[in-house]
């Protein structure tokens, strides 16, 4: 997928942004270069190839084949504020976060649990050309207490991908359904008497506050 960009000045973020303008940068270890890309532009393209998918960011007639690397967001608004663009280099692996997918219906989940997906990316160094699209996890066969670690997975993929995630962190797991206790109501016979707030004085006494007697 293309995207077009345009060389910016320092200092002129503020400004491009009021401009519907996203202002980023496209590098590798040879280049380093201030870019400014149309937002609602770079969003639609951000939406369909995420950060592990190719572009062709078309700088002032130069194409680099780029990797989203971090996009920096307004955390009130909700909108990027800044992109990170990585050239790649053909031939040499890349570290990218791959979606996990999972797939199939859980018999632990029709026996009443929940599933809890602990992570939703994989982190791998692999070839730009070799970059899957998604990595499928089938959780058919997960009972309650059950659980898919990394381990567990990565052999399904690519031959040349090597996982840069500690093979014992969970994916997912199946947990038992919470149960709710009822409180215990227990009955009792007859009426209650309210509470009494205070000393009474059950023989006849005037009541005594701060040491003194209320003598009439």
């Amino acid at each position: 997928m293309k995207l077009a960009a345009e060389q910016r000045a320092a200092g002129k973020a503020q400004s491009l942004r009021r401009m519907g303008r996203l202002p980023g940068i496209v590098y590798n270890k040879e280049l380093n270069q201030a870019i400014h890309v149309d937002t609602r532009t770079f969003d639609r393209v951000f939406r369909s190839q995420g950060t592990s998918r190719l572009i062709d960011l078309e700088v002032d007639g130069d194409t680099h084949t780029v990797l989203v690397k971090a996009v920096q967001m307004n955390k009130r608004q909700r909108v990027p504020v800044h992109v990170d663009f990585y050239v790649i280099t053909a031939g040499q692996p890349v570290d990218v976060f791959v979606p996990i997918s999972y797939t199939g219906a859980s018999e632990g989940v029709l026996e009443g649990g929940q599933l809890d997906a602990q992570r939703r990316e994989l982190h791998i160094s692999i070839l730009p050309r070799l970059i899957p699209t998604d990595f499928e996890v089938d959780i058919s066969a997960l009972r309650i207490g059950d659980s898919i670690h990394i381990g567990d997975v990565s052999a399904s993929l690519p031959e040349e991908a090597v996982v840069l995630d500690d093979a014992d962190l969970t994916l997912i797991t199946v947990v038992a359904p919470r149960v709710i206790e009822e409180p215990e109501v227990v009955e009792v016979e007859g009426e209650l008497e309210p509470e009494l707030i205070g000393r009474t004085d059950e023989e006849g006494d005037d009541e005594t506050v701060d040491g003194e007697t209320d003598e009439s």
